[in-house]
């Protein structure tokens, strides 16, 4: 009983870290909270391993990235194959933008549409760049703990975090670019 409780507040405690994580990997609700249930399924197939060398955390959010990554490669492989299905559906798995919180239906457009943009950006970025950059900014991790949880030192870290933003200011200012000339 003292086990169930002590996973049950484990999940408690985490699920929602775990889900945001896995959220911003691959944008899509349904396979976030796929891989949140996978995340604590291994957890508790995997308990008795916990070899404490890291923090819970670190484990925790080393088995998301794992997780994910593993849904991104065969979501990859899909998309080779079924590379028709992406001509009439380009899309379909962007995320939807965040709500403007002016109510000024111009700026609420112009939001959702900078939202998306930096939606696509952020998710055109290579993996690795990707994870570090959603791990900093938007999970807002200390790089010590990224390092831990990617296995990596923290000049890789911030290597990977300075390749990111070149990379994002790159595609963002592509895509304004674009816009731009086409208005």
């Amino acid at each position: 009983m003292g086990n169930e409780n002590a996973f049950k507040m484990l999940v408690e405690t985490y699920q929602h870290k775990i889900y945001n994580i896995a959220y911003n990997l691959v944008f899509d609700t349904g396979i976030a909270e796929d891989i949140t249930q996978e995340v604590f399924v291994s957890v508790f197939k995997s308990i008795l391993t916990f070899n404490e060398k890291s923090s819970i955390d670190t484990w925790l959010y080393r088995i998301t990235i794992n997780k994910c990554y593993d849904y991104l490669r065969a979501k990859e492989r899909r998309k080779k194959l079924g590379f028709i299905n992406n001509v009439f559906f380009p899309f379909e798995d962007d995320a939807n933008p965040l709500p403007a919180t002016n109510h000024n239906p111009e700026s609420q457009l112009v939001h959702k549409e900078n939202t998306s943009y930096l939606i696509i950006a952020i998710n055109s970025l290579p993996l690795n760049q990707k994870t570090v950059f959603i791990l900093a900014h938007i999970e807002e991790l200390p790089q010590k703990e990224i390092a831990e949880i990617m296995s990596l030192s923290i000049k890789a870290i911030e290597s990977l975090l300075q390749r990111a933003k070149i990379n994002l200011r790159k595609k963002l200012s592509t895509i304004y670019d674009r816009r731009n000339k086409a208005s």
